[in-house]
């Protein structure tokens, strides 16, 4: 099956499984803003919460706080954003869509990506067992041929992105051009010239709409985090180096809000914020770099679906950046940043409020401005990669096919539902003080309906990873069938056991005991 169907099947998964809904839907909908259904945002709390206990309890030099969305407005003056938050927007004249016109030239990338891979498949399936890969890139002229275009159009992309003073818009749509790249919708070359389009939403504060001032919805969360620097660092008694880490929603007013839940224009973040000592700060790139790549493989997806992807462009307050891409139905994909943010943001607020942001060294006696290694994590990216990497579609002996998402079992939105083999002869009753005596341990839900073969397809279907019947002879030996998610294996097992074989397994800390 097509990957683009793939991904299609994970949609429709998502809002019938009670995962994703779109927002305001009985009224059409608002392009790309997303509910998170019953399932969705168990998952997503998850998710969040295996990031917040990462951060904070296995790291005794790293706190969180909760900034507000609101912030003053000077902010965004001094940390670039009103004046630098841009992207560079050209339009179709036929279609009269509108898109971001470096998302259209890596497309193009990805595009020439893919045909290469598509050539060495079909050498693979060719050749079977005496294919020899790196031979065969090394060596067709094909693929040499789609190589050399592919890199050449790279080079271009990275020039124009980094050409001095600025982008260069008019180099970005000479690309567009010569690449022959056409509107997805009306599959013309009829474009606009690109312009740049800042992507912070404004809205007033103040009571009458003559003294109302003009304010933002924070494009990002480090903001808040830069500004209580002091307050943290001095409440807390922190010594560098020292982290302090944010969960929270951000707003960007995305022209091309796409791929589900992967570009929205209200999202969630996960920001820590390490504050070093200068001139270690590469030292500490480098450790988090490992540090956040050995979290996303702790969830047992696969090292070779994830991979670094080190900017050719950096920020202006950069000194290293790097993406963790993890590989989606639709290429790799980034779900975290990782950057070398040098001392600018505290200089920066220090500049604009006229307040001293520096840090007293008392081993050295003196004093200076920290410098920042940040990671950054989309929430909602982070849990498509989930749901994108469980779904399957699995063939069984009998010929049958199930859907079944093989979520981390931590992270699970359920992870024991409970049956009664019928509703009566007081089986519905014992699976409910089954339930009595586990629910305060882990999530659990009791269902009666349909046949148990239906019920184990709608407990897979939500990833749940463990299942216990309760039937007739429960009631005589206090034993019930345990069912298990990802093998359809079923054990006898005693009522009182339960929870020794669950709990460990769907507990988060387990996770992090991986880690520590």
């Amino acid at each position: 099956m097509a990957q683009e169907d793939v991904f299609k099947k994970i949609v429709s998964h998502c809002k019938e499984y009670g995962f994703v809904f779109p927002s305001s839907e009985i009224y059409d909908g608002l392009g790309a803003v997303y509910d998170y259904g019953q399932n969705g945002v168990e998952l997503k709390n998850n998710i969040k919460q295996y990031w917040w206990q990462y951060m904070v309890l296995l790291h005794e030099n790293i706190v969180g706080i909760d900034s507000a969305i609101f912030m003053h407005p000077t902010i965004w003056k001094a940390s670039g954003h009103v004046d630098a938050f841009n992207d560079p927007l050209i339009d179709n004249r036929d279609s009269k869509k509108r898109y971001r016109a470096d998302v259209l030239i890596e497309d193009q990338i990805a595009k020439y990506d893919e045909k290469i891979e598509k050539e060495v498949e079909k050498a693979r399936k060719r050749f079977k067992d005496d294919f020899n890969e790196e031979q065969y890139r090394a060596t067709s002229p094909k693929v040499l041929e789609l190589t050399e275009k592919r890199d050449a159009l790279h080079q271009r992309f990275h020039d124009v992105m980094n050409a001095e003073g600025g982008i260069d818009l008019e180099g970005m749509k000479q690309i567009i051009l010569d690449e022959e790249i056409v509107c997805p919708i009306s599959g013309t070359r009829n474009w606009t010239d690109v312009r740049q389009f800042n992507l912070m939403f404004k809205t007033e504060m103040g009571a009458a709409a003559e003294g109302a001032s003009t304010i933002y919805l924070r494009p990002e969360t480090a903001q808040g985090i830069f500004v209580n620097y002091l307050n943290v660092q001095k409440t807390g008694r922190m010594k560098l180096p020292f982290g302090i880490a944010q969960i929270g929603k951000a707003f960007r007013n995305e022209i091309v809000a796409r791929q589900f839940v992967f570009r929205m224009r209200e999202f969630e973040q996960m920001e820590m914020q390490f504050f070093v000592k200068p001139g270690t700060e590469l030292e500490w790139f480098k450790e988090w770099k490992e540090r956040r790549m050995a979290w996303h493989q702790a969830l047992g997806f696969g090292a070779e679906n994830y991979r670094f992807h080190d900017h050719d462009k950096l920020a202006h307050y950069a000194n290293a950046a790097t993406d963790v891409e993890f590989h989606m139905p639709f290429g790799f994909k980034e779900v975290e940043g990782i950057h070398s943010r040098t001392n600018f943001d505290l200089s920066q607020h220090a500049k604009y409020s006229g307040k001293k942001i520096e840090y007293f060294d008392p081993e050295t006696n003196e004093r200076y401005t920290p410098f920042v290694i940040e990671t950054s994590i989309g929430v909602d990216r982070m849990f498509l990669s989930v749901m994108c990497h469980s779904y399957e579609e699995e063939k069984l002996e009998n010929g049958e096919t199930r859907t079944v998402l093989h979520l981390p079992a931590a992270l699970a939105p359920v992870k024991l539902a409970v049956f009664p083999l019928t509703k009566k002869d007081g089986l519905p009753e014992k699976a409910r003080e089954i339930i009595d005596g586990l629910k305060f341990h882990f999530n659990c839900q009791y269902e009666e309906k349909d046949q148990i073969g239906k019920r184990y397809r709608r407990q897979d279907a939500i990833g749940t990873p463990y299942c216990v019947t309760v039937d007739h002879q429960t009631l005589e030996d206090n034993t019930v069938t345990l069912r298990y998610r990802d093998t359809m294996e079923q054990e006898r097992v005693n009522i009182a056991d339960l929870r020794g074989i669950i709990e460990d397994k769907v507990s988060i800390a387990t996770l992090l005991k991986g880690l520590k």
